[in-house]
């Protein structure tokens, strides 16, 4: 299955390396030399050069070569082939959970996951609540349960969590 990795940056440089936002759990293992990335419009880059510096991912691509190429593909997102039958029990993707339905445990729908927002101490649940964001922290205290077959979350929000859509 093509699940978003990552999304291009800026460029670095004169010779064609782009920043790269990482989007994924395994940056080392999808961002490896000679691997190839699929962007929204359906283009292939084989991966010519991954590297680190300053906690930014550089890459470059076979046939891009200075900065002017990587400026015309910046801020597009790139998918990788994932082999979803190698996750445990229990893991997933992110993107297996745009789409859920969110429960509370009593069976209230609050919403539909629109996004997931990464950030530096948690990630949060965006959900849509009667068209507002409600922000759900996802932590073991919060969610219950994430069926991702069944396309559905349960969670026990704190007192309040939910007052921002009312």
């Amino acid at each position: 299955m093509q699940l978003v990795v990552g999304r291009i940056g800026r460029a670095h440089g004169v010779l064609g390396e782009a920043t790269i936002e990482v989007q994924t759990d395994d940056p080392d293992i999808r961002f490896q030399i000679g691997n190839k990335l699929t962007l929204d419009d359906g283009k292939q880059l084989t991966i010519r050069s991954s590297r680190w510096h300053n906690q930014i991912l550089l890459l470059a691509f076979d046939g891009v070569t200075d900065r002017n190429q990587i400026e015309e593909l910046r801020d597009q997102l790139i998918s990788s082939d994932v082999d979803l039958d190698s996750l445990a029990p229990g893991e997933y993707h992110f993107q297996q959970l745009i789409g859920c339905e969110v429960f509370q445990q009593n069976g209230e729908l609050i919403g539909a996951v629109d996004e997931i927002v990464k950030l530096p101490g948690q990630d949060l649940l965006s959900v849509n609540r009667a068209g507002a964001q409600v922000l759900i922290p996802m932590v073991k205290q919060i969610i219950i349960e994430i069926d991702v077959l069944a396309k559905k979350i349960v969670v026990n929000p704190p007192e309040g969590l939910l007052d921002v859509a009312n």
